[in-house]
Formats: structure tokens, sequence, C-alpha cells
């Protein structure tokens, strides 16, 4: 007799840059600033489990201030944390916003860059430890360049690797999940995929320690299917948290509400979390997303409660879908009589 496998159910969070104010490059502000406090509010208002952090999230100045100042806030903020029956899902290092990385972070000509990243890197992890996080993510921003004549890029996966295993030295229980982008902001980035992250990982002193995170807008940009991108990483086991989001082609980075561009993109990407397994290992859905510059203050978090809302629908699209009968048009080599059924599954006819 054969058990029936329980549907996993899904755990969701954002980070408190994803209530943002709608400046872009071209024009100010459209929304005032909201407080962490009332950030964390709402996002236990909204039924969320957890929340994503950048360093300096958690720790804010965190260049400014001693070990202990930092150990302290980092305590303050594990408190608010308990107390809303929020957990900390991941800490990054915001390594692109310092003018010590004008020239990249880890892969900087410049060593003492380098060694800032590093250091910065090292109190990243721990206030992961005090706030209750075993995940780092390395958002590779400025590991590229500008011009390929002004790096080697084989010294810069040197110092990449150099730098990784610093930090799992640093704390023998943290992970290291890397996630890819091909640009923005560095012409070319030298990390622009999975399967790069995944190598890098393979060359550092302890790769099982070392994962992945996947960005729907990232994939893109890539000119890569996301959903590929996702069996690829979880076939190695090393899907380690998710950014779901939406991109209009291959822009700037739009981190546009889950499914607000490519509905049907968006349905094959929960397809491949669905038959994976994602989520059954205690990870998190993230939704890395923006309110549209045009939102008003009342509608400050729809874009948050609508990905939610689009990704809990496509679940069940995912788990009506007629398999056996997509079976037999994929036995019959019948694509066109796939293709159709799914347009019409998703269109609800």
């Amino acid at each position: 007799m054969t058990m029936a496998i329980k549907p996993q159910t899904y755990r969701f969070c954002f980070g408190p840059w994803n209530i943002s104010e709608g400046a872009d490059p071209y024009g100010p502000t459209t929304r005032p600033t909201q407080s962490f406090d009332w950030k964390l509010a709402k996002l236990k208002e909204l039924g969320f489990d957890a929340m994503m952090f950048h360093d300096d999230d958690a720790v804010p100045d965190v260049d400014s201030k001693s070990d202990a100042q930092i150990t302290k806030e980092a305590k303050e903020l594990r408190k608010k944390l308990k107390d809303a029956g929020i957990a900390a899902e991941i800490v990054a290092p915001r390594l692109w916003f310092s003018p010590m990385t004008i020239d990249g972070a880890y892969t900087s000509n410049d060593p003492k860059a380098r060694q800032y990243a590093i250091e910065r890197s090292l109190r990243c992890i721990d206030i992961a430890k005090i706030i209750g996080s075993d995940l780092i993510v390395l958002w590779l921003a400025r590991e590229g360049t500008y011009l390929r004549e002004s790096k080697n890029g084989k010294r810069s996966v040197e110092y990449l690797v150099q730098a990784i295993d610093k930090m799992l030295a640093h704390d023998k229980k943290i992970r290291i999940a890397i996630e890819p982008k091909p640009n923005e902001p560095m012409d070319i980035a030298y990390i622009p995929t999975i399967g790069h992250a995944l190598a890098l990982a393979s060359l550092t002193q302890e790769p099982k320690r070392v994962g992945a995170l996947i960005e729907t807008a990232h994939a893109i940009l890539a000119g890569l299917d996301p959903a590929d991108e996702i069996d690829f990483a979880m076939s190695f086991g090393k899907l380690w948290s998710l950014h779901l989001n939406d991109q209009n082609g291959l822009k700037f980075d739009q981190d546009k509400p889950f499914g607000s561009n490519n509905l049907r993109l968006a349905f094959n990407q929960v397809r491949a979390l669905e038959r994976n397994g994602y989520g059954r290992r205690g990870e998190f859905v993230a939704f890395d997303v923006h309110p549209f510059r045009t939102t008003k203050v009342e509608h400050t978090v729809d874009h948050l409660v609508n990905s939610r809302r689009t990704f809990l629908k496509l679940v069940e699209k995912v788990r009506t879908f007629d398999e056996p009968m997509a079976q037999k048009y994929i036995a019959d080599r019948n694509y066109q009589a796939l293709d159709q059924m799914v347009i019409e599954h998703l269109l609800g006819q």
C-alpha cells in the first residue's frame, strides 16, 4: 500500500526594504518612510512568518558602531522578533553602499576594500547568530566590472573563494546562500547564474555549507527560465532560499509583484517548487517585490499581499493540473494540445 504524500505547506517572508518609498533614479520618493517597528507590526498583521534582513536593517549604521553596541542592538531586535512571533530568515551583508566598495567588495583591486568586505561579513554572521538565523545570503552586487580589462576574472574567483572560506571558518554552524545576478549595478557580474554559484561553492573548503538563493527577476535578466534554475538548484539540494517577483524583459531589476508580468512563468516556478518539495526542510518563500511608484500610502503593502495570494492560487492550479492527461499528450508528442491545456487551465476553463 502506497501512502499518500501530504502536500507541503509554505511559510512566507519579506524584508523591510520591500516596503519602499517610491524613489527611482529619475525622481524623489512618493510615500513617507515607515519605521522598522511599523513594518514588523504590518508583517505580523498580514500573517507572514519571517523577516529577511540586511545587516544594517538589523543594526542601523553598523559600520559606525562597536562590537558591544552591535551585540546590544542585535539582542534588542531578537527580543522584538520573539515577542512578535516572527523568525529571522536570512541576513545579508549590505556591501554595495559603502564608499569602500566603489570598485567591488570581495573582488576589489584595493586590498583594504577586500578586507573591509570580509570584516563586515563576519560582523553580519555575528548579528545573524544573535537574532537566530543560520543563513547568510551573498548578493554579489559589485563583484564584477565596468571594464573587463580592469580585473582578472580568475583572480576574482579566487578572492571570492577566500572570502567565503573565512566566513565558513568564522562560524561552523552558518550556511551561505549565493544570490546570482548577471548585471546591475555592475555592467557584468562574475556570478550571473545558479550554475556559476554552485560551481563557486564547489571550490570552497566546505561545499556542503554553500548553496544558493534564486530570484525570479535575476534569472530573467540572465535570459533564463526561473523554473529551470529552481529545478537545477534543487537537483543538488542547494536551493535554500527564494525571492519570487516578476520582470518585464531584459531591463533594470523591476521587482514587480509575483505573476504580474508573466503568469505562465510564475505557474511553472510554483510547479517546480511543488515537484521538488521546496519548503519541507523549513525553507521560506520570500517575496522580493516593491510597490509601484504610483502606489498611494493606503496601499503600501498590497504588492506583498497580492504576491502571496497569487502564489497560493497558483499552488491550487499546480495541484489540480491534470497530470495524467498531460503525460498522455507528452507520450504522443502532442505538445500543441499540452500547450493549450496549460493555457485553458490557467484561464480556469
